[in-house]
């Protein structure tokens, strides 16, 4: 099941919007490849973070 800004995992619930979205885009990228949604969010919730990190982008939600 593809996901958008407003459906999305719980697990991605806590990231700041453009880290979630990134992690949105990259994950229904992984599902049209044919990985699982597990999967796809694992790798999408990781590559995520790194492009983030790597654009001096906030990750999380203060207190999180």
């Amino acid at each position: 099941m593809p996901w958008d800004k407003d459906d999305y995992p719980d697990s991605l619930k806590n990231f700041m919007a453009p880290v979630r979205n990134k992690a949105i885009d990259i994950a229904n990228e992984l599902l049209k490849d044919g990985y699982s949604e597990q999967r796809a969010i694992s790798i999408a919730t990781a590559k995520a973070k790194e492009w983030g990190e790597d654009h001096d982008k906030q990750i999380r939600k203060k207190g999180h």
